[in-house]
């Protein structure tokens, strides 16, 4: 484990809470290599990175580059979610270090005459006998011991096969001699089954009251052997049903949307429910400028609209409008009030609450190394009071297809607001040509509309961009700073070229390296997603000139409605002859299957 990666696990490691849940461990790549669970995450996650580990645990150690975590409301769930995981992911260390586990079902058979028995690896959607289960249990001792306390209470059929005549069971009261039909009072069974179903369910007062009496009248009887037993029973019964959100043990799929604001960040996180089962989780923190309800739902449409299958039902906060979603997504936008989804859905807010704290927490330390950056870079420029930076980057493919992008930071901070996009329109297409009108066009409106000017601008390259750069500047009369990022020869921003051109060293281990190459790689990215748009537009708007019987008004009609090849490739006839007619839509259906995408 370098340095770098120490330092972020050390600084992820102070803010983790002190609250029972699920942890996992990712390697560079971003693999989930190793899923845990613990009664205290703070406590559990220090022990791998603090002290001496050997063995296996230690090659773990080596191959974490980061973490994350669920916090739930108790161990309990936090074991259940950690084996949902492992079953989901199959980390390699959890092959390793600890043996695969799969849950514990109390099974109610359905048969004349039920059997009541723990089992395990349950494929609900395979139950074709139509037996009741119960669970998953997080214990399978006390799930057993359950179904022991069930069988002794309750007389039910104890044998895999029904003999021909009434067993020991029978005489002990613990059957109700099922052998001899003649003697099964239907009733009596009807109301055992139903109190057995209720038991299970969570109505632990038919049982309990009894063991409870039992218990007493032990223990009047000075029998502390058998009251102890009876002790041993109730708790039994306790861990078996103690109430899991983790696991609603409902057979259907449904996404759950929990929230948290604080300041100008939204943090959400999302539930993935499965078979019943919370199976997985997404979450994201980002800034806002309207109203936390309107952005949660934009998020929502956002979502699924990348992809993410759309499930039977959503769950959202109070407040959000579910009718707008119901309309958009054409499914069932919910509001729980109450119960398990309603608790499981208060708890999707809390694990958001628990991001965007740590989130919050690591913002207030990159604000330090951002004062100490910009320091550094005031000394190294010699100038004071640098706070808005704008930076330039262009992009092309082999000579076509050219644009530009600006992004700005103010203090070291990301102002997208504030991002621009330049289509190159200039007749000589090369790399110093588009770096002059990107200039120019920028300048020119910050001069004619009064615009704020940035203290210092940032052009990707080395001297011969700056001088370009710097020459569009001063023809303005606009008094700013230019300096270069150049890179060495592989491609990694190792120097300063500053408005002189003359090269100022900067430290690689500094935070202003740091911060610097970070607005390097936003711009570059900024320029080539907007390249990659333009690009696509581009072979789209040329493919549609070459088609028979697309004109200028049916080919914006076409951009308007697909944007790419792939979604007009996708598109039906039948919709297609909306926009162009039958005869026309079925020659460029035809058309447009055989074009490459």
């Amino acid at each position: 484990m370098d340095e770098k990666t120490k330092k972020h696990i050390k600084e992820k490691l102070a803010l983790v809470p002190n609250l029972p849940g699920s942890y996992q461990m990712k390697n560079k790549d971003g693999i989930i290599i190793y899923v845990g669970k613990a009664k205290n995450l703070k406590n559990r996650l220090k022990s791998y990175f603090t002290g001496t580990v050997t063995g296996k645990t230690r090659l773990l150690v080596n191959d974490i580059a980061t973490f994350e975590y669920i916090v739930t409301n108790s161990e309990l769930e936090s074991l259940i979610l950690e084996i949902t995981l492992i079953k989901k992911y199959n980390p390699k260390y959890n092959i390793l270090l600890k043996d695969d586990k799969s849950y514990p079902y109390i099974e109610l058979s359905n048969e004349k005459y039920p059997v009541l028995k723990v089992v395990r690896n349950l494929n609900r959607k395979k139950n074709k006998d139509k037996n009741r289960y119960f669970g998953p249990y997080p214990c399978v001792s006390a799930a057993r011991n359950t179904v022991e306390v069930i069988n002794r209470i309750y007389p039910l059929r104890k044998c895999n096969h029904i003999g021909k005549d009434v067993c020991l069971y029978y005489h002990i009261g613990e059957c109700l001699g099922y052998c001899k039909e003649n003697v099964i009072d239907k009733a009596e069974l009807d109301k055992m089954k139903n109190e057995i179903i209720s038991f299970l369910n969570g109505n632990k007062a038919v049982i309990v009251d009894k063991l409870k009496e039992k218990m007493q009248k032990a223990s009047d009887e000075l029998n502390f052997e058998r009251a102890l037993e009876y002790k041993r029973m109730l708790d039994d019964i306790n861990v078996t049903l103690a109430k899991q959100t983790i696991d609603l043990n409902k057979n259907y799929n449904f996404d759950m949307f929990g929230y948290y604001k604080n300041n100008n960040y939204l943090s959400v996180q999302v539930f993935f429910i499965r078979e019943g089962i919370l199976f997985g989780h997404h979450f994201d923190i980002f800034t806002i400028v309207e109203d936390k309800e309107e952005e949660i739902i934009e998020y929502i449409i956002k979502f699924y609209e990348k992809g993410n299958v759309i499930p039977k039902e959503i769950y959202v906060n109070e407040n959000v409008d579910t009718e707008l979603l119901n309309k958009y997504l054409s499914t069932k936008v919910l509001i729980p009030q109450k119960g398990d989804i309603k608790k499981l859905l208060n708890l999707a807010n809390e694990n958001a609450k628990t991001l965007l704290f740590e989130k919050e927490e690591i913002l207030k330390k990159d604000d330090s190394l951002r004062k100490n950056a910009i320091a550094d870079l005031e000394k190294i420029l010699k100038m004071k009071n640098v706070h808005r930076i704008e930076a330039f980057d262009n992009s092309h493919l082999f000579g076509t297809f050219y644009v530009g992008g600006m992004i700005v930071f103010d203090d070291f901070v990301p102002n997208k607001s504030l991002y621009r996009k330049f289509k190159i329109t200039s007749e000589v297409k090369d790399d110093l040509s588009a770096m002059k009108e990107v200039i120019y066009r920028r300048y020119y409106k910050v001069l004619m509309e009064n615009l704020e000017k940035p203290d210092l601008i940032i052009v990707d390259g080395g001297e011969t961009q700056v001088k370009v750069a710097k020459e569009i500047v001063d023809s303005l009369n606009l008094d700013i700073r230019v300096i270069g990022l150049k890179k060495d020869d592989k491609h990694r921003t190792n120097v300063i070229v500053d408005s002189d051109l003359k090269t100022l060293d900067v430290d690689s281990k500094s935070n202003l390296f740091l911060f610097l190459t970070k607005i390097q790689d936003e711009v570059h990215n900024y320029a080539i997603s907007y390249h990659r748009n333009i690009k696509a537009k581009g072979l789209f708007s040329s493919v549609l000139d070459m088609a028979n019987g697309i004109g200028e008004v049916r080919k914006k009609e076409l951009l308007k409605k697909y944007g790419s090849l792939k979604k007009m490739k996708e598109a039906p006839l039948e919709e297609l002859e909306e926009i162009l007619g039958k005869k026309v839509a079925k020659e460029f259906y035809e058309y447009i299957q055989n074009i490459e995408t």
